[in-house]
């Protein structure tokens, strides 16, 4: 049993400091300036700041419902950190990498998350791709939310402190019907999907027709939803790029948000030619991972707003440097976060921690069945305490204002998943049989 000595100490001398504080404010009351004392309570922290911690075990759970992997890491202390990072459709691979980055992590202090996120992925004479990274988003994320817990504050105050009250939120639809059901639900702004037109997959270069059927739908959502609803343009690096510029310059005329992934990334120099062939914003970043990748893509200016995943790029501490970097150059941030609620959150702390922030995506439960439990993109099934919306936003108080991440994981997450099979990404195929990009 870990003796209270400390922690008792501790916590007596922070309430002396604090009365100290209250009573030098009092003595000052002339002064105009006088600013309200700021009520503290040190019973929120769980451990004092000297006081040790190890990291005892992993707890990999996957989520199969949100194409997922949620992380409970264990400490002696008795706090538990969450955290999530996934390949989609890879989810036994990467719950094999995390489980062999529990060697390194046991008996570690889980407060140095940004020292081990550099030991972790330098100690290797193979610097990591996708599999590595998302492995490490998920500790990285976890370590993150121990140390928020051990402090008593929410994460993103030991990321610099908040730089605005909520989060806003964008939907996803195809068509007016589903624009109508987005703004339903309260979004306030949107982005469509443009994968294919007159019922087929597109071509390496296209005709008139195919073109005109894009258009002709995009029009019909933008007078559905109206002239003041943000409409970005999801292309999900699904065309080639003679198609994709066609595409881009006859929907200019709707002024579109962004347009996202106009190409694979593994080109960045043709993606920063066709950017600097359109006034309009170009996305991307959801498949790359590390600051490193992202450095190339920002240099060659292939696009102005970054989507990274947080559960695929390296975690909080990459997320956060991945921002830092972007600002230097006047770059917005966009995350993507189509997977699970765990990470949605963690990245919704970064964002909420940096200047440079545009809107945030949402789980979209695709994978998830239809049946037996009630699910929600916002956490219904997955937290204890769901999000809550409020016109289009998640407002930091009462919903991630809680110690590191705010959040709970459902007492039946893993009877909830239980049965349900691994997602796989559906095949893309011409009508001759060639493969197509996905």
């Amino acid at each position: 049993m870990k003796s209270n000595v400390s922690r008792r100490n501790w916590i007596k001398r922070l309430s002396a400091s604090v009365a100290g504080i209250m009573l030098a404010e009092g003595s000052a009351s002339a002064s105009p300036k006088k600013q309200k004392a700021i009520a503290f309570n040190p019973s929120l922290a769980l451990v004092a700041p000297r006081d040790a911690i190890k990291i005892t075990k992993l707890e990999i759970i996957p989520v199969h419902t949100c194409r997922t992997i949620f992380v409970k890491m264990h400490t002696d202390a008795g706090i538990i950190g969450i955290g999530e990072g996934t390949v989609e459709g890879r989810i036994k691979t990467t719950m094999a990498a995390i489980q062999e980055l529990e060697k390194y992590l046991i008996g570690k202090d889980p407060r140095q998350p940004a020292h081990h996120w550099q030991a972790m992925y330098r100690h290797a004479f193979y610097r990591g791709g996708i599999i590595l990274t998302s492995a490490l988003s998920a500790v990285d994320i976890a370590m993150w939310d121990i140390k928020g817990k051990a402090l008593g504050v929410p994460l993103y105050e030991l990321l610099g402190g908040p730089t605005r009250n909520y989060i806003r939120l964008y939907g996803q639809a195809g068509s007016p019907e589903g624009a109508k059901e987005v703004l339903a639900e309260g979004y306030k702004s949107m982005k469509i999907s443009v994968t294919s037109s007159r019922g087929r997959l597109s071509r390496y270069s296209e005709n008139p027709d195919f073109v005109n059927g894009i258009v002709e739908n995009l029009k019909a959502i933008r007078e559905t939803v109206g002239p003041k609803i943000d409409l970005g343009i999801e292309l999900h690096g699904d065309h080639q790029p003679q198609t994709s510029m066609v595409i881009i310059k006859a929907l200019e005329q709707f002024q579109p948000w962004f347009i996202e992934e106009p190409i694979q990334f593994q080109n960045l120099p043709l993606m920063a030619e066709m950017a600097k062939k359109t006034h309009i914003p170009i996305a991307t970043g959801e498949r790359m991972v590390t600051k490193w990748q992202f450095k190339e893509l920002l240099s060659l200016g292939a696009a102005s707003l970054l989507q990274p995943d947080i559960t695929h790029c390296g975690g909080v501490t990459e997320l956060k440097a991945i921002s830092t970097l972007a600002e230097a150059y006047y770059a917005g941030m966009l995350p993507h976060a189509k997977e699970g609620i765990v990470g949605a959150v963690a990245s919704m702390h970064v964002m909420a921690s940096i200047p440079n922030f545009l809107a945030h995506e949402m789980p979209s439960l695709q994978a998830a069945p239809k049946d037996k439990v009630e699910r929600s993109y916002l956490g219904k099934s997955y937290i204890k305490k769901p999000l809550v919306m409020n016109d289009g936003t998640i407002i930091l108080k009462d919903n991630i204002s809680g110690p590191g991440l705010g959040i709970e994981l459902d007492d039946n997450l893993i009877d909830n998943e239980r049965g349900v099979e691994e997602w796989e990404f559906p095949e893309m195929w011409d009508s001759d049989g060639s493969v197509l990009d996905h």
